[in-house]
């Protein structure tokens, strides 16, 4: 099926590249009858965002094409893997919105494999050697000397064929002897330099138990896993790019045997990984994260893991959407992580109904609003240029929150704030003036004595317009909230970058909990509603800890803040400042 008969009938999963040419072409040509991919993650750890653009190119390019993706579980490493991790991949492949036409295991095909590591031996393509990691690392030679042959490498077939089979059935330790292929000690890859295709590992594994205690090495179940399952196009990321070589001798001495298909065999390209600033995608040391306690689990709304990000409340369209602008290239570059945030704001923007939450509150008492007058204020869930419908009332009492942030005694030029004497606008309601302030024996602002004019709902007062609105909640309506403030993991962009232990980078204030109050109609809202807070941020009620009586919201993401610089240097004078995410004035 050609690109015109397909993917371009319809929308496209995955944007153009170099990859959708070299299908298009291989279609063109019919070397395939169906494209045949596979996500191959293995299962030592959670993933992550970088291994959700993998996801979404693999099954993306199945689905574009008409063809099938596998979900196979790299699964060679009986001391790191485990079925907590299949499981969570499980979820996060089917959270992200696609369904595999296979679950397969690479140790479902350990007994063929091993059939065909007997094949190599017998061919002379492979021998067993007894030399120690540190030996064979010395003799594989540099990039400029070619490496030394083994003392063990000229052993005859049938001396390998006795101690390949003795491995197999466990008469060795652990390091006593490896596999290797027999390819080329000079060549300039290093990788062709005889790897090891097998070593001994005395320890379970979740999948095959006590079976096996020789496992292949990820170089030969990889391709020979691929042949097996009918993969047209293998999709690597650009780290096994010296790999290929491995991959390419495999298939070409091995298909057609071992129950092999001898054509059409597969192929594998390799695409920059994502590099996403402000935090680290390695496997080895998000565990060490983890296992540190400087997050609070795998699903840690601040870890760039899949069930993170689900926690803290990003959808999957946004992750999709965000793996389809980057795009797919042949060179490495980091991800500013402004496009990603600007992928999820774009996708909260339409699916987000505005509701007003104060994390800081400080008192407001209307002076001329009547004790125990409520007054029930319609107001939109959306502003105008979103196209939704819907809206609620809002309490309108005596006693209102707003931020203690929105009020200075002493307010620099172009604070459209509260300020003594000042007005304001409340969202949706009516414009205040601030009368007095009170404080407490300290000397803190403990309460706003202000007015209202009772004109003003929906119109400008009648001696000039005002130009800040403030966000508020009625205090004997509002719901009390535990709000959690993500921000960034880490200080630095790169802190793989920087030299030294990484963890010394992590951002002390990457959580900072606020206790504040949301307006009550949320209670009546799904508990997994995204919502806009106005000018505070994205946010919606933590999946694990929240419940009616004791609501917990997570920060998904910040709003544009065009307030912060010209304010920074007047808003560092003020202590405990709540991270204010919007433009002065209106949301």
């Amino acid at each position: 099926m050609s690109d015109e008969a397909g993917a371009s009938t319809r929308e496209r999963r995955v944007n153009p590249n170099f990859i959708t040419e070299i299908i298009d072409e291989d279609l063109k040509q019919d070397r395939y009858a169906k494209i045949t991919t596979r996500s191959p993650p293995e299962p030592n750890g959670y993933l992550h965002i970088g291994h959700a653009k993998s996801i979404c190119l693999n099954f993306g390019l199945a689905l574009d094409y008409s063809g099938e993706c596998n979900l196979r579980f790299d699964d060679t490493n009986p001391e790191t893997e485990s079925i907590e991790y299949v499981e969570a991949a499980k979820r996060d492949v089917q959270w992200l919105g696609f369904q595999w036409a296979r679950e397969r295991y690479a140790s479902d095909y350990f007994g063929r494999l091993y059939e065909c590591a007997e094949q190599l031996i017998q061919h002379g393509k492979a021998y067993v050697d007894s030399l120690s990691d540190a030996e064979m690392s010395a003799h594989r030679g540099t990039i400029t000397e070619p490496g030394k042959p083994s003392p063990y490498r000229d052993r005859s077939v049938e001396e390998n064929l006795d101690l390949f089979r003795r491995m197999r059935a466990g008469e060795f330790p652990d390091g006593a002897h490896v596999l290797r292929a027999r390819i080329d000690l000079a060549s300039r890859n290093m990788k062709l330099r005889d790897p090891v295709l097998y070593r001994i590992v005395h320890a379970p594994h979740y999948h095959t138990g006590d079976a096996w205690c020789i496992y292949p090495l990820y170089d030969f179940a990889h391709p020979l896993s691929d042949a097996i399952e009918g993969i047209s196009h293998s999709i690597c990321t650009l780290e096994f790019e010296n790999n290929r070589a491995i991959y390419d001798w495999l298939l070409e001495h091995l298909r057609g045997t071992c129950g092999l298909p001898p054509s059409p065999r597969p192929y594998q390209y390799e695409f920059a990984r994502l590099n996403l600033d402000y935090t680290v995608l390695s496997k080895r040391k998000l565990i060490k994260l983890v296992e540190g306690s400087h997050v609070r689990g795998w699903d840690d709304p601040r870890m760039p893991t899949l069930s993170g990000l689900r926690r803290r409340g990003v959808t999957p369209e946004a992750i999709r959407q965000f793996c389809f602008r980057i795009g797919v290239a042949k060179s490495n570059s980091r991800v500013d992580v402004s496009s990603f945030e600007a992928t999820v704001r774009d996708d909260l923007n339409v699916r987000a109904p505005r509701v007003l939450a104060v994390l800081r509150p400080l008192r407001i008492v209307l002076t001329n609003q009547p004790e125990g007058t409520i007054e029930h204020l319609e107001a939109p869930y959306w502003p105008h240029d979103v196209p939704r419908e819907g809206s609620r009332t809002l309490p309108f009492s005596r006693e209102l929150y707003i931020e203690h942030d929105d009020f200075m005694e002493q307010p620099p030029k172009g604070f459209h704030r509260l300020s003594p004497g000042g007005r304001v606008r409340l969202r949706h309601a009516y414009v205040i003036r601030c009368d007095e302030v009170v404080k407490d024996a300290t000397g803190d602002v403990v309460e706003l004595r202000c007015s209202y004019d009772p004109t003003t709902l929906r119109a400008q007062p009648s001696d000039g317009r005002v130009k800040g609105t403030l966000h508020w909640v009625s205090a004997a309506h509002a719901m009390p909230a535990e709000v959690r403030l993500y921000n960034h993991l880490f200080t630095a962009p790169d802190p793989e970058a920087t030299g030294g232990d990484f963890a010394a980078h992590l951002r002390p204030d990457s959580l900072v909990v606020a206790r504040g109050y949301v307006e009550p109609s949320v209670l009546a809202d799904p508990a997994d509603t995204r919502y806009q807070f106005e000018r505070l941020g994205y946010f919606w009620q933590d999946p694990e800890d929240s419940r009616p009586d004791h609501l917990v919201f997570n920060r998904i993401i910040t709003l544009r803040d065009s307030w912060a610089k010209a304010a920074e240097k007047a808003a560092s004078t003020s202590p405990n400042k709540t991270d204010r995410s919007a433009s002065d004035g209106t949301a």
